[in-house]
Protein backbone atom coordinates (compact mmCIF):
# COMPACT_ATOMS: atom_id res chain seq x y z
CA UNK A 1 0.00 0.00 0.00
CA UNK A 2 3.12 2.37 0.89
CA UNK A 3 5.30 3.01 -1.55
CA UNK A 4 9.04 1.39 -0.96
CA UNK A 5 11.11 3.60 1.68
CA UNK A 6 7.89 5.05 3.13
CA UNK A 7 8.07 5.24 6.80
CA UNK A 8 4.84 4.58 9.03
CA UNK A 9 4.45 6.06 12.10
CA UNK A 10 3.88 3.94 15.17
CA UNK A 11 0.43 5.32 15.61
CA UNK A 12 -0.17 5.14 12.32
CA UNK A 13 0.56 1.60 12.46
CA UNK A 14 -1.35 1.22 15.68
CA UNK A 15 -4.44 2.22 13.98
CA UNK A 16 -3.85 0.21 10.74
CA UNK A 17 -4.45 -3.17 13.23
CA UNK A 18 -7.20 -1.52 15.35
CA UNK A 19 -8.85 -1.34 12.37
CA UNK A 20 -8.08 -4.78 10.97
CA UNK A 21 -9.55 -5.91 14.60
CA UNK A 22 -12.63 -4.29 14.87
CA UNK A 23 -15.00 -4.35 12.09
CA UNK A 24 -15.57 -0.61 11.76
CA UNK A 25 -17.93 0.44 8.80
CA UNK A 26 -18.25 4.15 8.16
CA UNK A 27 -15.48 6.77 9.32
CA UNK A 28 -14.53 10.15 9.18
CA UNK A 29 -11.03 12.09 9.39
CA UNK A 30 -11.25 15.50 10.46
CA UNK A 31 -9.00 18.11 8.59
CA UNK A 32 -8.33 22.01 8.82
CA UNK A 33 -7.60 24.18 5.85
CA UNK A 34 -10.81 24.13 3.46
CA UNK A 35 -14.45 23.78 3.27
CA UNK A 36 -15.04 20.23 1.11
CA UNK A 37 -15.49 16.74 2.07
CA UNK A 38 -13.33 14.39 -0.30
CA UNK A 39 -13.25 10.82 -0.85
CA UNK A 40 -11.31 7.88 -2.37
CA UNK A 41 -9.49 7.32 -3.98
CA UNK A 42 -7.00 10.02 -2.45
CA UNK A 43 -4.23 8.64 -4.65
CA UNK A 44 -4.64 9.06 -8.43
CA UNK A 45 -4.83 5.78 -11.22
CA UNK A 46 -1.73 7.56 -13.10
CA UNK A 47 0.58 9.15 -10.18
CA UNK A 48 2.06 11.66 -12.21
CA UNK A 49 -1.45 13.28 -13.18
CA UNK A 50 -2.42 15.70 -10.93
CA UNK A 51 -6.07 16.80 -10.20
CA UNK A 52 -7.61 13.03 -11.79
CA UNK A 53 -10.55 11.64 -11.17
CA UNK A 54 -10.41 8.31 -9.55
CA UNK A 55 -13.07 6.64 -8.38
CA UNK A 56 -13.93 3.40 -6.30
CA UNK A 57 -15.92 1.06 -7.63
CA UNK A 58 -18.39 2.21 -4.71
CA UNK A 59 -18.08 5.38 -6.00
CA UNK A 60 -21.93 5.95 -5.69
CA UNK A 61 -22.02 5.22 -2.11
CA UNK A 62 -18.97 6.96 -1.41
CA UNK A 63 -20.91 10.20 -3.25
CA UNK A 64 -24.24 10.07 -0.62
CA UNK A 65 -21.79 9.81 2.25
CA UNK A 66 -19.99 12.98 1.35
CA UNK A 67 -23.61 14.76 0.81
CA UNK A 68 -24.67 13.82 3.77
CA UNK A 69 -22.02 15.68 5.65
CA UNK A 70 -22.15 18.80 2.94
CA UNK A 71 -25.40 19.12 2.77
CA UNK A 72 -25.88 18.81 6.89
CA UNK A 73 -23.03 21.54 7.30
CA UNK A 74 -24.07 25.23 7.42
CA UNK A 75 -21.01 26.57 5.41
CA UNK A 76 -20.48 23.81 3.15
CA UNK A 77 -24.15 24.02 1.81
CA UNK A 78 -24.34 27.51 1.93
CA UNK A 79 -23.74 28.45 -1.78
CA UNK A 80 -23.52 32.03 -1.29
CA UNK A 81 -20.49 31.72 0.92
CA UNK A 82 -17.27 32.53 0.06
CA UNK A 83 -14.53 29.82 -0.53
CA UNK A 84 -10.89 29.25 1.54
CA UNK A 85 -9.20 29.02 -1.25
CA UNK A 86 -10.78 26.16 -3.89
CA UNK A 87 -14.41 26.73 -4.76
CA UNK A 88 -16.04 23.70 -4.46
CA UNK A 89 -19.79 25.46 -4.19
CA UNK A 90 -20.83 24.08 -7.63
CA UNK A 91 -19.74 20.44 -6.71
CA UNK A 92 -22.01 20.56 -3.48
CA UNK A 93 -19.06 20.94 -1.04
CA UNK A 94 -17.48 17.49 -2.08
CA UNK A 95 -14.70 16.24 -4.36
CA UNK A 96 -13.39 12.66 -5.11
CA UNK A 97 -9.82 12.90 -3.20
CA UNK A 98 -7.32 12.26 -6.35
CA UNK A 99 -9.41 14.89 -8.04
CA UNK A 100 -8.45 17.53 -5.95
CA UNK A 101 -5.07 16.39 -5.08
CA UNK A 102 -3.37 12.87 -5.29
CA UNK A 103 -1.57 11.89 -2.58
CA UNK A 104 -0.09 8.03 -1.40
CA UNK A 105 -0.61 6.53 1.97
CA UNK A 106 -4.24 8.23 2.97
CA UNK A 107 -6.52 6.57 5.50
CA UNK A 108 -9.12 6.58 3.41
CA UNK A 109 -7.72 4.58 0.99
CA UNK A 110 -5.87 2.20 3.20
CA UNK A 111 -9.41 1.58 5.01
CA UNK A 112 -11.60 1.42 1.64
CA UNK A 113 -9.05 -0.93 0.27
CA UNK A 114 -7.86 -3.70 3.81
CA UNK A 115 -10.88 -2.80 5.57
CA UNK A 116 -14.83 -3.08 5.50
CA UNK A 117 -14.28 1.23 6.35
CA UNK A 118 -15.82 3.48 4.21
CA UNK A 119 -13.72 6.47 5.45
CA UNK A 120 -14.45 10.31 4.19
CA UNK A 121 -11.86 13.53 4.66
CA UNK A 122 -13.76 16.35 5.96
CA UNK A 123 -12.11 19.50 5.51
CA UNK A 124 -13.81 21.49 8.64
CA UNK A 125 -12.95 25.45 8.50
CA UNK A 126 -10.45 27.63 6.33
CA UNK A 127 -8.08 27.75 9.22
CA UNK A 128 -5.25 24.63 9.29
CA UNK A 129 -4.49 25.52 12.94
CA UNK A 130 -7.89 27.59 14.05
CA UNK A 131 -7.07 29.72 17.39
CA UNK A 132 -8.85 28.29 20.38
CA UNK A 133 -11.41 30.97 20.64
CA UNK A 134 -12.62 29.33 17.25
CA UNK A 135 -13.05 25.89 17.79
CA UNK A 136 -16.60 26.22 19.67
CA UNK A 137 -17.89 27.62 16.50
CA UNK A 138 -16.26 25.31 14.39
CA UNK A 139 -17.70 22.33 16.66
CA UNK A 140 -21.30 23.95 15.81
CA UNK A 141 -20.99 23.98 12.35
CA UNK A 142 -19.92 20.54 12.15
CA UNK A 143 -21.97 19.01 14.71
CA UNK A 144 -25.39 18.33 13.03
CA UNK A 145 -22.68 17.65 9.77
CA UNK A 146 -21.27 14.80 12.27
CA UNK A 147 -24.21 13.27 13.24
CA UNK A 148 -26.22 13.18 10.10
CA UNK A 149 -23.33 11.41 8.64
CA UNK A 150 -23.00 9.07 11.53
CA UNK A 151 -26.76 8.09 11.14
CA UNK A 152 -25.49 6.69 7.76
CA UNK A 153 -24.11 3.47 8.84
CA UNK A 154 -27.15 2.28 8.64
CA UNK A 155 -26.96 2.42 4.85
CA UNK A 156 -25.92 -0.22 2.93
CA UNK A 157 -25.19 -4.02 3.95
CA UNK A 158 -26.07 -4.96 6.98
CA UNK A 159 -27.34 -8.06 8.67
CA UNK A 160 -25.91 -11.61 9.78
CA UNK A 161 -24.62 -14.10 7.38
CA UNK A 162 -25.15 -17.70 9.41
CA UNK A 163 -24.52 -21.07 8.86
CA UNK A 164 -27.69 -23.74 8.18
CA UNK A 165 -27.58 -23.96 12.25
CA UNK A 166 -27.77 -20.48 12.78
CA UNK A 167 -24.07 -20.16 13.33
CA UNK A 168 -22.73 -16.79 12.27
CA UNK A 169 -19.99 -17.18 9.49
CA UNK A 170 -16.78 -15.50 10.40
CA UNK A 171 -14.95 -13.43 7.33
CA UNK A 172 -17.52 -14.80 5.00
CA UNK A 173 -16.89 -12.58 1.75
CA UNK A 174 -19.88 -10.79 0.28
CA UNK A 175 -20.13 -9.89 -2.97
CA UNK A 176 -22.78 -7.56 -4.79
CA UNK A 177 -23.41 -7.68 -8.42
CA UNK A 178 -22.04 -4.75 -10.22
CA UNK A 179 -19.51 -4.10 -7.92
CA UNK A 180 -15.88 -5.02 -8.04
CA UNK A 181 -15.11 -4.72 -3.75
CA UNK A 182 -15.83 -7.31 -1.68
CA UNK A 183 -16.93 -6.73 1.65
CA UNK A 184 -16.25 -9.37 4.88
CA UNK A 185 -18.06 -10.45 7.74
CA UNK A 186 -17.19 -9.61 11.38
CA UNK A 187 -17.06 -12.18 14.48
Amino acid sequence: FFPPGFQVAPETKAVMKWLRSIPFVLSASLHGGELVVTYPYDYSRHPLEEKEFSPTPDEKMFKMLAKAYADAHPVISDRSELRCGGNFVKRGGIINGAEWYSFTGGMADFNYLHTNCFEVTVEVGCEKFPLEEELFTIWHENRDALLNYMEMVHRGIKGIVSDKFGNPIKNARISVRGIQHDVTTGN
